[in-house]
């Protein structure tokens, strides 16, 4: 049996049985790679050969974690909190609380697109934004499993038909992929040829919101961030609140122009410990507590850390066996020239290696090389051949336990142990959004 294949349907199935997803990429990488043929010690070597690629983005994640638990000190997420609360009111008007509702999720979902074009710094608002919304959210009885759709949709959407931001990264990624494997195209057709699978994927996200998840689902008051702090103790004055306002506005600027996560929150971090030290001399604040921030913080991104870090390992077995060629090549010659059976087979294809690898960047690279000369014997146009390359390459990166954009929605939404990575993150934007996108992706290889 082809070894990708087996080793992202244990991946998955583990996953889905609750074990700890890391446990799941190790297995489903020794499973891979022991069927291609490896020894343990070789796989063993393959994997440890790719932790590193992560090690780097997990590091970024756990200083935006501290960075935002040290937010807290500030009080600022509290005023965010109570003003949101005094809004909606304790018992509330039914429908002032859907206005309150209509307003925070589409706030939400503009932060989150925003994250790929506008201010494109991806993942890295989830900790600041998400975790002080948590109490707001668990107010107006939101279900997180639409919040998380909500997040992903908006990860995911504006840079597969934007051409700005992480947008023009992905283009430039399809366009130089397809013209070196023999099929030259312009940047300017990618966003025609993928607008009707991003309609999909706003069908899918209205399907969630209003239908899935529209009822009211009841979340417990726990501490948040493994804090057990209560939240009068952390009290906001306007100083403290413009501090950590400044703060955040340094993270994401230094964000966007250095491109580095970690340099970005360790400025942030060094602003708030000026604060801190102000605090100290006034008798107001011990220092020993910068200790706790930062291990809380950690604490509150080390999941997504060891996992992205585990699917660097993961994705570096699956690549060695070799066999995403053989896969590839095996299903172009099953396939002839049925041209519905052909874009069918290159989706499902696709989601294999990407909900694999976790990253739909990663995946262009691939597949193009396989698909380009496939596309043009089955006889779909330059159009088509680009819906289904940028489809199938960012199907699963919803869905995905290694993906970013699962990963992020899941570390934000969970800070109080509430939300589950698999069938509160990965399932339902498998569902509303992977789904819904190759079934367009699909129709958009038919008509153009």
């Amino acid at each position: 049996m082809n070894a990708v294949i087996l080793a992202v349907l244990v991946m998955i199935i583990l996953s889905l049985l609750r074990i700890h997803v890391v446990v799941a990429l190790v297995i489903g990488a020794m499973v891979g790679g022991l069927t291609a043929g490896f020894t343990i010690d070789e796989t063993l070597t393959f994997f440890g050969a790719g932790l590193g690629s992560n090690a780097g983005v997990a590091l970024s994640y756990a200083m935006l974690g501290a960075f935002a638990v040290a937010i807290s000190f500030t009080g600022l997420p509290n005023l965010i909190v109570k003003s949101a609360i005094s809004l909606v009111g304790k018992e509330g008007e039914s429908q002032t609380r859907t206005l309150s509702k209509v307003f925070l999720l589409l706030a939400v979902l503009l932060v989150s697109i925003s994250s790929q074009n506008v201010i494109p710094i991806h993942i890295a608002f989830i900790p600041i934004l998400i975790p002080p919304l948590i109490k707001v959210f668990n107010a107006l009885m939101i279900d997180r499993r639409g919040v998380a759709t909500i997040i992903t949709f908006g990860l995911k959407a504006p840079y597969i038909l934007l051409p700005f931001g992480f947008g023009l990264m992905f283009h430039e990624i399809i366009e130089r992929n397809m013209s070196e494997s023999g099929m030259a195209i312009e940047l300017g057709m990618i966003p025609r040829a993928l607008a009707l699978p991003v309609l999909g994927m706003v069908i899918g996200l209205s399907i969630a919101l209003f239908i899935s998840y529209r009822k009211k689902r009841h979340y417990e008051e726990l501490p948040i961030g493994g804090d057990d702090k209560k939240e009068g103790e952390f009290s906001y004055t306007v100083p403290s609140v413009i501090l950590g306002l400044v703060s955040i506005l340094a993270v994401l600027i230094l964000q966007y122009f250095t491109r580095s996560m970690i340099f970005s929150a360790l400025v942030g971090l060094i602003i708030l410990y000026v604060y801190f030290i102000y605090l100290r001399f006034k008798g107001e604040f011990n220092m020993s507590k910068s200790e706790t921030i930062m291990t809380n913080g950690m604490k509150m991104m080390a999941f997504i850390g060891f996992v992205m870090i585990a699917a660097g390992g993961f994705a570096e077995v699956i690549r060695e066996t070799g066999h995403v060629d053989s896969l590839v090549l095996t299903t172009a010659d099953w396939l002839g020239d049925h041209k519905g059976l052909a874009a069918i087979m290159m989706l499902l294809i696709g989601l294999l290696i990407t909900m694999g690898i976790g990253s739909s960047f990663s995946t262009i690279p691939i597949i193009a090389v396989i698909f380009v000369p496939l596309a043009e014997a089955v006889g779909f146009s330059a159009l088509a051949t680009i819906a289904l390359i940028g489809t199938a390459g960012a199907l699963g990166d919803a869905g995905s336990p290694a993906s970013d954009s699962t990963l992020g929605p899941t570390a934000g939404l969970n800070v109080d142990g509430q939300h589950h990575h698999i069938w509160d993150t990965c399932v339902p934007t498998f569902l509303h959004l992977n789904v819904p996108l190759m079934i367009f992706g699909w129709i958009a290889a038919m008509v153009l």
